[in-house]
């Protein structure tokens, strides 16, 4: 398929770490892409990586439709690698993501389709993401990512525009001009966590406009058992800190009404998290639990233990083994 004369293609930007594996993954599939015209070119940031991810790049070069670039730092965080790809954009459209979301075959089109039509500046576009079918994901996996902690896609039915708090970089397209007009990445945050939310927030004050296209699908190549997902939440306890120190932290912790720190509501989540406690080795199955089982001990294994020593870690699926490591990708 040919681009459209309308279609002003982008760029894209991925920042990575030791990922070659599932990188390759991701490259294959924006060279695949059913507009490839849509992409000027591909960044990928190399954040220190000490894996062969150069090769894996330089491959995906030879075969690719578009221009890849390689661009190496040494490890200073995600944040870092996304500024270093925005100092490189030459096209009105920047398209953030990560080197684990593997893009469906029109990933680019309906990005680009969304931003003809919400042609003002400061309209940004979120896409959506779901986990890949091959990780045969369990139904924790599914609260995680869509409804728990890690994302929030599904309180987005219906909405058009969705605030700052969802100003998510792993799959996030936006306009050079109004990005560079505030500011980019505080690289203070040296993880991937709250990052992206951080600058989200600036940019609203700027004017953004945060529109939600479920069309624009990614697909998350990561397995998470429970007590990989309560590690990563744990290890971003800094990153919080440093969030909530900010002026966009304390704006959320205003949003959120500040019901985490009511007393009543500490003790019932407590009460309950011990109430539901023997589900724990249910966690990793495929059997479904309710809604709140998942809330209450993921809240009770990242706040109220340093470590979940009762937590027995799932067998990963054979195609997942790689993929599940603790890092700063989310």
């Amino acid at each position: 398929m040919t681009m459209p004369d309308s279609l002003a293609p982008l760029t894209v930007v991925i920042p990575t770490y030791n990922r070659m594996d599932v990188l390759r993954r991701t490259l294959a599939g924006y060279v695949s892409q059913t507009v490839p015209d849509l992409v000027h070119e591909l960044l990928v940031v190399d954040d220190g990586s000490m894996d062969s991810t150069r090769e894996v790049v330089e491959h995906a070069e030879r075969i690719a439709p578009f221009r890849i670039r390689y661009l190496y730092q040494p490890n200073h965080g995600p944040a870092a690698a996304r500024n270093r790809g925005i100092e490189q954009v030459s096209t009105p459209l920047i398209l953030f993501t990560d080197d684990d979301m593997i893009p469906s075959h029109d990933l680019v089109v309906r990005h680009v389709e969304w931003h003809q039509k919400f042609p003002e500046s400061y309209a940004a576009v979120l896409g959506l993401v779901k986990w890949s079918a091959e990780l045969c994901p369990t139904p924790f996996m599914e609260w995680y990512g869509n409804a728990g902690p890690l994302f929030s896609y599904g309180k987005f039915r219906g909405m058009l525009e969705v605030d700052f708090r969802h100003f998510y970089s792993c799959n996030l397209s936006v306009k050079i001009d109004f990005l560079k007009s505030v500011s980019k990445f505080d690289e203070s945050f040296k993880i991937a966590a709250y990052e992206d939310t951080e600058l989200g927030f600036r940019l609203s004050k700027a004017g953004l406009r945060l529109l939600y296209n479920p069309k624009a699908l990614a697909y998350h190549y990561q397995y998470f058992t429970f007590a990989e997902a309560c590690r990563k939440t744990r290890h971003a306890a800094s990153a919080r800190q440093r969030f909530l120190q900010t002026e966009a932290g304390n704006h959320f912790l205003r949003l959120q009404h500040g019901r985490e720190s009511q007393l009543v509501f500490r003790i019932v989540r407590r009460l309950a998290a011990w109430i539901f406690k023997p589900a724990t080795k249910l966690l990793d199955s495929h059997f479904r639990l309710p809604t709140i089982i998942y809330r209450s001990l993921f809240w009770y294994y990242t706040t109220q233990l340093a470590e979940p020593q009762d937590v027995v870690e799932a067998k990963k699926p054979r195609s997942c083994d790689s993929y599940g490591q603790e890092d700063w990708h989310g």
